[in-house]
């Protein structure tokens, strides 16, 4: 790696099992499509949408984990202005996913 590279994020030795899970997700979003087209009972669908919702919300928490960790810790180590804006990143993040 050169000096003008970044280095891998938290979450790349975990990345073929986040893209699986994407893929799922994906999968399901496609399947609540076709309920809706096929006019299924609400109640089924609402928990189709709580699944899926969990299901992001699972990946979320994961790659906030791997941040903290890696990218964050990484930070907090170099000190200064860097680790500053990582910890309040890692914040703002935080406060997205609990409004979520």
């Amino acid at each position: 790696m050169t000096s003008d590279q970044q280095p891998p994020y938290g979450y790349v030795d975990k990345k073929d099992q986040y893209l699986k899970r994407l893929r799922r997700i994906e999968g399901q979003a496609r399947g609540l499509q076709r309920m809706v087209e096929e006019d299924q009972y609400c109640i089924d669908i609402l928990t189709q949408v709580s699944a899926m919702t969990k299901a992001l919300q699972s990946v979320s928490l994961g790659l906030l984990d791997d941040h903290l960790s890696h990218c964050v810790v990484d930070a907090a180590r170099a000190g200064g202005a860097e680790s500053d804006a990582k910890i309040r990143e890692a914040s703002e993040a935080i406060a997205r996913l609990v409004r979520s």
